[in-house]
């Protein structure tokens, strides 16, 4: 299929990640600044300040780090707190259906994981190009796996 991205290819959700980032740089300055001007404030209360922007800016590069990257073997879904890395085989659909945060895959052991690499928040139309595009990976490499003879021992 010529419509198939290359792999590797890497899915994230780039608006909000740009978001995410700009607010905890913001964040972490003004409060930073904030320790600094308020005359009052002693060594350690201005410590904690900083670190309190610190801690506020680490949640949200988390949250900035979500993607879905797919290429030759599998998919890896690295979401807030988990990575997992998925064989092609192991994925029997991509959802994302009118309402959804995010992607979901439907899973050969009958579980659905989320994939917050692709989620429609603020820029729709990417997430449905992305989660399209990793549907139709996920349905040509489901097509040619069995094909593929699985591993034997020659030993």
């Amino acid at each position: 299929m010529s419509d198939l991205p290359a792999l590797p290819v890497v899915f994230r959700p780039g608006r909000t990640r740009v978001v995410l980032l700009t607010a905890g740089v913001a964040i972490l300055l003004v409060i930073s600044a904030v320790a600094m001007l308020l005359e009052q404030l002693g060594p350690g209360e201005r410590l904690s300040f900083i670190l309190t922007g610190a801690l506020v800016f680490w949640v949200l590069a988390q949250l900035a780090r979500v993607r879905v990257i797919a290429d030759d073997s599998g998919v890896t879904v690295v979401n807030i707190a988990s990575t997992r890395r998925l064989a092609w085989a192991e994925i029997l659909q991509v959802n994302l259906r009118p309402g959804d945060p995010w992607v979901f895959l439907n899973l050969s052991d009958g579980t659905s994981l989320p994939a917050l690499g692709i989620q429609p928040g603020i820029d729709k139309q990417q997430a449905i190009r992305d989660a399209r595009a990793l549907r139709a990976l996920a349905e040509a490499r489901a097509i040619s796996d069995p094909e593929t003879p699985p591993e034997q021992d020659q030993g």
